[in-house]
Protein backbone atom coordinates (compact mmCIF):
# COMPACT_ATOMS: atom_id res chain seq x y z
CA UNK A 1 0.00 0.00 0.00
CA UNK A 2 1.36 3.37 -0.83
CA UNK A 3 2.52 5.36 2.24
CA UNK A 4 -0.25 8.70 2.21
CA UNK A 5 2.10 12.08 1.78
CA UNK A 6 2.57 13.89 4.77
CA UNK A 7 -0.04 17.00 5.24
CA UNK A 8 1.58 20.56 5.52
CA UNK A 9 -0.76 23.35 6.04
CA UNK A 10 0.33 27.36 4.92
CA UNK A 11 -1.31 29.68 6.68
CA UNK A 12 -1.29 33.18 5.04
CA UNK A 13 -3.23 36.46 5.47
CA UNK A 14 -1.39 39.49 3.82
CA UNK A 15 0.09 40.61 0.43
CA UNK A 16 3.75 39.99 1.19
CA UNK A 17 2.53 36.66 2.42
CA UNK A 18 0.66 35.58 -1.31
CA UNK A 19 4.11 36.10 -2.75
CA UNK A 20 5.89 33.82 -0.93
CA UNK A 21 3.83 31.34 -0.99
CA UNK A 22 3.54 31.93 -4.98
CA UNK A 23 7.52 31.15 -5.04
CA UNK A 24 7.11 27.89 -2.27
CA UNK A 25 3.63 26.55 -3.39
CA UNK A 26 4.08 24.44 -6.60
CA UNK A 27 7.05 22.55 -5.20
CA UNK A 28 5.83 21.71 -1.96
CA UNK A 29 2.47 20.37 -3.54
CA UNK A 30 4.57 17.60 -5.74
CA UNK A 31 6.31 16.13 -2.07
CA UNK A 32 3.11 16.89 0.41
CA UNK A 33 -0.55 16.45 0.95
CA UNK A 34 -0.70 20.82 0.90
CA UNK A 35 -3.32 22.73 1.90
CA UNK A 36 -3.65 26.73 2.07
CA UNK A 37 -5.08 28.68 4.43
CA UNK A 38 -6.07 32.43 4.23
CA UNK A 39 -6.76 33.94 7.29
CA UNK A 40 -8.65 37.13 5.47
CA UNK A 41 -6.20 39.79 6.98
CA UNK A 42 -6.12 41.46 3.89
CA UNK A 43 -9.77 41.40 2.49
CA UNK A 44 -9.81 44.25 0.02
CA UNK A 45 -9.47 42.26 -3.66
CA UNK A 46 -6.98 44.71 -5.01
CA UNK A 47 -5.08 43.49 -1.90
CA UNK A 48 -6.13 39.34 -1.94
CA UNK A 49 -8.00 37.74 -4.78
CA UNK A 50 -5.86 39.90 -7.10
CA UNK A 51 -2.53 38.38 -5.99
CA UNK A 52 -3.90 34.76 -6.09
CA UNK A 53 -5.02 35.50 -10.12
CA UNK A 54 -1.38 37.34 -10.75
CA UNK A 55 0.58 34.25 -9.42
CA UNK A 56 -2.11 31.75 -11.09
CA UNK A 57 -1.99 29.71 -7.47
CA UNK A 58 -5.60 27.70 -7.10
CA UNK A 59 -7.89 29.20 -4.33
CA UNK A 60 -6.84 28.57 -0.75
CA UNK A 61 -8.79 26.05 0.99
CA UNK A 62 -10.45 27.84 3.03
CA UNK A 63 -10.61 31.80 4.00
CA UNK A 64 -11.20 32.20 7.64
CA UNK A 65 -12.75 36.04 6.58
CA UNK A 66 -11.50 37.33 10.01
CA UNK A 67 -12.16 41.04 8.60
CA UNK A 68 -11.37 44.28 10.13
CA UNK A 69 -10.65 44.98 13.85
CA UNK A 70 -7.46 45.74 15.97
CA UNK A 71 -4.52 43.57 15.83
CA UNK A 72 -5.29 41.87 19.10
CA UNK A 73 -9.36 40.68 18.31
CA UNK A 74 -8.17 39.94 14.73
CA UNK A 75 -5.19 37.65 16.20
CA UNK A 76 -8.04 36.29 18.69
CA UNK A 77 -10.47 34.92 15.98
CA UNK A 78 -7.51 33.73 14.07
CA UNK A 79 -6.29 31.46 16.30
CA UNK A 80 -10.13 30.06 17.45
CA UNK A 81 -10.58 29.49 13.64
CA UNK A 82 -7.75 28.33 12.97
CA UNK A 83 -7.71 25.99 16.28
CA UNK A 84 -11.03 24.52 14.61
CA UNK A 85 -9.78 24.21 11.44
CA UNK A 86 -6.13 22.28 12.75
CA UNK A 87 -8.87 19.80 14.51
CA UNK A 88 -10.68 19.03 11.42
CA UNK A 89 -7.69 18.61 9.31
CA UNK A 90 -4.64 17.23 11.11
CA UNK A 91 -2.36 18.22 9.86
CA UNK A 92 1.68 16.79 10.01
CA UNK A 93 3.01 20.61 9.93
CA UNK A 94 2.14 24.16 9.80
CA UNK A 95 3.76 26.62 7.56
CA UNK A 96 4.09 30.45 8.59
CA UNK A 97 5.28 33.24 6.59
CA UNK A 98 6.91 36.95 7.61
CA UNK A 99 5.76 38.80 10.33
CA UNK A 100 2.16 39.61 10.18
CA UNK A 101 -0.76 38.77 12.82
CA UNK A 102 -1.58 35.94 10.19
CA UNK A 103 1.68 34.61 11.29
CA UNK A 104 1.45 34.59 14.80
CA UNK A 105 -1.94 33.25 15.00
CA UNK A 106 -0.90 30.24 12.76
CA UNK A 107 2.41 29.58 15.31
CA UNK A 108 0.16 29.79 18.49
CA UNK A 109 -2.86 27.82 17.17
CA UNK A 110 -0.04 24.96 15.61
CA UNK A 111 2.06 24.82 19.02
CA UNK A 112 -1.18 24.83 20.81
CA UNK A 113 -1.83 21.09 19.47
CA UNK A 114 1.84 20.50 19.42
CA UNK A 115 1.67 20.45 15.53
CA UNK A 116 5.33 21.03 14.16
CA UNK A 117 5.53 24.87 13.24
CA UNK A 118 7.92 26.06 10.08
CA UNK A 119 8.60 29.68 10.09
CA UNK A 120 9.65 30.95 6.62
CA UNK A 121 11.27 34.15 7.17
CA UNK A 122 12.90 33.62 10.62
CA UNK A 123 15.42 35.58 12.63
CA UNK A 124 14.91 38.76 11.02
CA UNK A 125 14.90 41.54 13.52
CA UNK A 126 14.52 45.41 14.07
CA UNK A 127 15.15 45.54 17.89
CA UNK A 128 12.20 47.58 18.68
CA UNK A 129 9.84 45.67 20.52
CA UNK A 130 7.26 48.84 20.04
CA UNK A 131 6.58 47.36 16.56
CA UNK A 132 4.07 44.66 16.39
CA UNK A 133 6.10 42.84 13.50
CA UNK A 134 9.17 42.66 15.47
CA UNK A 135 6.64 41.05 18.26
CA UNK A 136 5.43 38.38 15.69
CA UNK A 137 8.75 37.50 14.41
CA UNK A 138 10.05 36.81 18.41
CA UNK A 139 7.13 35.10 19.47
CA UNK A 140 6.82 32.93 16.27
CA UNK A 141 10.88 32.22 16.38
CA UNK A 142 10.67 30.62 19.82
CA UNK A 143 7.90 28.09 18.67
CA UNK A 144 9.03 27.23 15.86
CA UNK A 145 10.65 23.68 14.80
CA UNK A 146 12.12 24.89 11.43
CA UNK A 147 13.55 28.48 11.02
CA UNK A 148 13.90 29.21 7.35
CA UNK A 149 16.19 31.97 6.92
CA UNK A 150 16.85 34.71 4.77
CA UNK A 151 20.20 35.98 5.81
CA UNK A 152 23.37 34.86 7.63
CA UNK A 153 22.68 37.59 9.99
CA UNK A 154 19.01 36.43 10.59
CA UNK A 155 21.01 32.86 11.61
CA UNK A 156 23.15 34.92 14.36
CA UNK A 157 19.63 36.77 15.30
CA UNK A 158 18.77 33.45 16.48
CA UNK A 159 22.01 31.58 18.32
CA UNK A 160 21.92 34.78 20.44
CA UNK A 161 18.35 34.14 21.52
CA UNK A 162 19.41 30.91 22.90
CA UNK A 163 18.23 29.02 19.70
CA UNK A 164 20.54 25.97 18.84
CA UNK A 165 18.00 23.80 16.69
CA UNK A 166 16.55 23.58 13.22
CA UNK A 167 17.99 26.91 11.87
CA UNK A 168 18.26 26.62 7.95
CA UNK A 169 20.06 29.57 5.85
CA UNK A 170 17.56 29.19 2.80
CA UNK A 171 17.38 32.46 1.63
CA UNK A 172 14.53 34.36 0.76
CA UNK A 173 11.66 33.38 -1.19
CA UNK A 174 11.18 36.55 -2.65
CA UNK A 175 14.05 36.78 -4.87
CA UNK A 176 12.52 33.92 -6.75
CA UNK A 177 9.35 36.09 -7.49
CA UNK A 178 11.79 39.01 -8.79
CA UNK A 179 11.25 39.44 -12.08
CA UNK A 180 9.72 42.94 -13.00
CA UNK A 181 8.40 43.35 -16.83
CA UNK A 182 10.85 44.34 -18.82
CA UNK A 183 8.94 47.68 -20.32
CA UNK A 184 7.75 50.69 -18.29
CA UNK A 185 4.22 50.09 -17.23
CA UNK A 186 2.84 52.65 -18.90
CA UNK A 187 -0.95 50.90 -18.38
CA UNK A 188 -0.42 51.76 -14.80
CA UNK A 189 -1.43 55.32 -15.40
CA UNK A 190 -4.26 54.61 -18.28
CA UNK A 191 -7.71 56.48 -16.90
CA UNK A 192 -6.09 58.73 -14.71
CA UNK A 193 -5.76 61.74 -16.19
CA UNK A 194 -2.07 61.73 -15.52
CA UNK A 195 0.99 62.60 -17.78
CA UNK A 196 3.15 59.50 -17.45
CA UNK A 197 6.63 60.25 -16.37
CA UNK A 198 9.18 59.04 -17.89
CA UNK A 199 11.52 56.44 -16.92
CA UNK A 200 14.42 56.94 -14.14
CA UNK A 201 12.89 60.35 -13.67
CA UNK A 202 10.29 59.58 -10.70
CA UNK A 203 10.32 58.98 -7.88
CA UNK A 204 8.50 55.82 -6.52
CA UNK A 205 6.39 55.94 -2.71
CA UNK A 206 4.52 53.25 -1.02
CA UNK A 207 2.92 53.22 2.91
CA UNK A 208 0.91 51.41 4.31
CA UNK A 209 1.87 50.43 8.02
CA UNK A 210 -0.33 51.32 10.64
CA UNK A 211 2.59 53.51 13.28
CA UNK A 212 3.45 55.55 9.79
CA UNK A 213 -0.24 55.91 8.87
CA UNK A 214 -2.44 55.89 11.21
CA UNK A 215 -0.83 59.57 12.64
CA UNK A 216 -1.70 62.49 11.10
CA UNK A 217 1.27 63.96 12.37
CA UNK A 218 3.48 61.67 10.13
CA UNK A 219 1.23 62.30 7.04
CA UNK A 220 1.74 65.73 7.20
CA UNK A 221 5.51 65.20 7.25
CA UNK A 222 5.02 62.91 4.36
CA UNK A 223 3.46 65.63 2.37
CA UNK A 224 6.50 67.82 3.38
CA UNK A 225 8.31 65.43 2.13
CA UNK A 226 7.52 65.22 -1.00
CA UNK A 227 6.79 68.66 -1.46
CA UNK A 228 11.18 68.49 -2.06
CA UNK A 229 11.40 66.04 -4.53
CA UNK A 230 12.36 67.69 -7.92
CA UNK A 231 10.62 65.55 -9.75
CA UNK A 232 7.11 63.38 -10.42
CA UNK A 233 6.34 61.20 -7.75
CA UNK A 234 4.14 57.70 -8.45
CA UNK A 235 2.37 56.61 -5.59
CA UNK A 236 -0.26 53.60 -5.50
CA UNK A 237 -2.12 54.47 -2.50
CA UNK A 238 -2.97 51.82 0.00
CA UNK A 239 -6.32 51.38 1.10
CA UNK A 240 -5.69 52.43 4.61
CA UNK A 241 -3.28 54.86 3.29
CA UNK A 242 -5.76 57.05 1.58
CA UNK A 243 -8.84 56.47 4.10
CA UNK A 244 -6.50 58.02 6.54
CA UNK A 245 -5.48 60.92 4.57
CA UNK A 246 -9.17 61.59 3.99
CA UNK A 247 -9.87 61.02 7.50
CA UNK A 248 -7.30 63.65 8.70
CA UNK A 249 -8.32 66.25 5.77
CA UNK A 250 -4.84 65.86 3.97
CA UNK A 251 -5.87 64.14 0.78
CA UNK A 252 -7.04 67.01 -1.05
CA UNK A 253 -3.35 69.35 0.16
CA UNK A 254 -1.72 66.05 -1.27
CA UNK A 255 -3.42 65.75 -4.76
CA UNK A 256 -2.46 69.38 -5.12
CA UNK A 257 1.36 69.16 -5.28
CA UNK A 258 2.83 69.30 -8.26
CA UNK A 259 4.15 66.16 -10.37
CA UNK A 260 2.29 64.17 -7.55
CA UNK A 261 0.28 60.71 -9.42
CA UNK A 262 -2.22 58.95 -6.89
CA UNK A 263 -2.92 55.65 -8.19
CA UNK A 264 -4.72 53.07 -7.16
CA UNK A 265 -2.79 49.84 -5.72
CA UNK A 266 -1.14 48.22 -8.31
CA UNK A 267 -0.38 44.30 -8.65
CA UNK A 268 2.99 42.82 -8.00
CA UNK A 269 4.39 42.77 -11.42
CA UNK A 270 3.54 46.54 -11.83
CA UNK A 271 4.97 47.50 -8.82
CA UNK A 272 8.19 45.91 -9.56
CA UNK A 273 8.25 47.35 -12.99
CA UNK A 274 7.47 50.86 -11.51
CA UNK A 275 10.53 49.97 -9.01
CA UNK A 276 13.03 49.06 -11.85
CA UNK A 277 12.48 52.67 -13.77
CA UNK A 278 12.06 54.69 -10.75
CA UNK A 279 15.27 57.32 -9.85
CA UNK A 280 14.41 56.30 -5.85
CA UNK A 281 11.97 54.35 -3.83
CA UNK A 282 10.61 56.12 -0.98
CA UNK A 283 8.83 53.31 1.38
CA UNK A 284 7.71 51.72 4.63
CA UNK A 285 7.50 48.48 3.18
CA UNK A 286 10.20 45.43 4.25
CA UNK A 287 9.35 43.79 0.91
CA UNK A 288 10.05 46.85 -1.01
CA UNK A 289 12.89 47.63 0.21
CA UNK A 290 14.51 44.07 -0.52
CA UNK A 291 13.30 44.53 -4.20
CA UNK A 292 14.91 47.84 -4.62
CA UNK A 293 17.71 46.21 -3.84
CA UNK A 294 17.62 43.23 -6.48
CA UNK A 295 16.17 45.99 -8.62
CA UNK A 296 19.85 48.50 -8.36
CA UNK A 297 17.56 51.17 -7.04
CA UNK A 298 17.90 53.38 -4.79
CA UNK A 299 15.72 53.16 -1.61
CA UNK A 300 14.75 55.31 1.23
CA UNK A 301 12.73 54.23 4.19
CA UNK A 302 10.53 56.14 6.17
CA UNK A 303 11.37 54.03 9.49
CA UNK A 304 13.76 54.50 12.22
CA UNK A 305 14.25 50.99 12.65
CA UNK A 306 14.61 47.92 9.99
CA UNK A 307 14.64 44.29 9.85
CA UNK A 308 17.21 44.60 6.78
CA UNK A 309 20.06 46.02 8.28
CA UNK A 310 22.66 44.27 5.56
CA UNK A 311 20.89 46.87 2.98
CA UNK A 312 21.57 49.86 5.60
CA UNK A 313 25.30 48.69 6.29
CA UNK A 314 26.24 48.25 2.43
CA UNK A 315 24.38 51.46 1.51
CA UNK A 316 21.71 50.56 -0.46
CA UNK A 317 19.24 51.71 1.89
CA UNK A 318 19.15 54.50 4.25
CA UNK A 319 16.54 55.39 7.17
CA UNK A 320 15.07 58.67 7.04
CA UNK A 321 12.10 58.39 9.03
CA UNK A 322 9.56 61.21 8.78
CA UNK A 323 11.90 63.74 8.57
CA UNK A 324 12.34 66.02 5.69
CA UNK A 325 15.68 67.15 7.10
CA UNK A 326 17.00 63.34 6.58
CA UNK A 327 15.31 63.23 3.18
CA UNK A 328 17.11 65.97 2.00
CA UNK A 329 20.55 64.74 3.45
CA UNK A 330 20.01 61.44 2.11
CA UNK A 331 19.38 62.24 -1.37
CA UNK A 332 22.33 65.00 -1.16
CA UNK A 333 24.72 62.12 -0.66
CA UNK A 334 26.29 59.87 -3.43
CA UNK A 335 24.79 56.67 -4.05
CA UNK A 336 27.50 54.83 -4.07
CA UNK A 337 26.50 51.16 -2.20
CA UNK A 338 29.04 48.39 -1.80
CA UNK A 339 27.71 44.84 -2.87
CA UNK A 340 26.69 42.86 -0.56
CA UNK A 341 28.69 39.87 1.25
CA UNK A 342 25.95 37.34 2.37
CA UNK A 343 25.34 35.00 -0.49
CA UNK A 344 22.31 33.22 1.07
CA UNK A 345 20.00 36.36 0.19
CA UNK A 346 20.55 36.15 -2.92
CA UNK A 347 19.98 32.58 -3.65
CA UNK A 348 17.39 31.47 -6.15
CA UNK A 349 16.75 28.30 -4.96
CA UNK A 350 15.31 29.00 -1.59
CA UNK A 351 11.46 27.30 -2.04
CA UNK A 352 13.76 24.09 -2.88
CA UNK A 353 15.80 24.27 -0.11
CA UNK A 354 12.76 24.78 2.41
CA UNK A 355 10.88 21.95 0.25
CA UNK A 356 14.14 19.84 0.57
CA UNK A 357 14.78 19.78 4.30
CA UNK A 358 11.05 19.30 5.44
CA UNK A 359 10.99 16.47 2.64
CA UNK A 360 14.41 14.81 4.32
CA UNK A 361 12.87 15.34 8.23
CA UNK A 362 9.24 13.43 6.84
CA UNK A 363 11.76 10.83 5.14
Amino acid sequence: MKKAKPKIVSVVGARPQFIKLAALLRKLERSFNSRVVHTGQHFDREMSDEFFAEYKLRPPDVNLNIGKGTPARQLARMVDRLDAYLTKVEPDAVLVFGDTTSTTAGALAASMKNIPLGHVEAGLRSFDLQMAEEKNRVVTDHLSNWLFCPTREAVKNLRSEGIKKGIYPVGDLMAETFRPPGRFPRKAFANTGFKVPQPGEYYYVTLHRAEAVDHPEHLERLRQMLELLNAPVVFPVHPRTRNNLRRFELWTRLVHLPGIHLLPPVNHHTSLALIKYARVVLTDSGGVQKEAYWAGVQCLTCRTVTEWNLLVDAGWNHLVGFSPQKLRAALKKPFRPRKLTDSVFCRTDCSHAVVRQLRDDFA
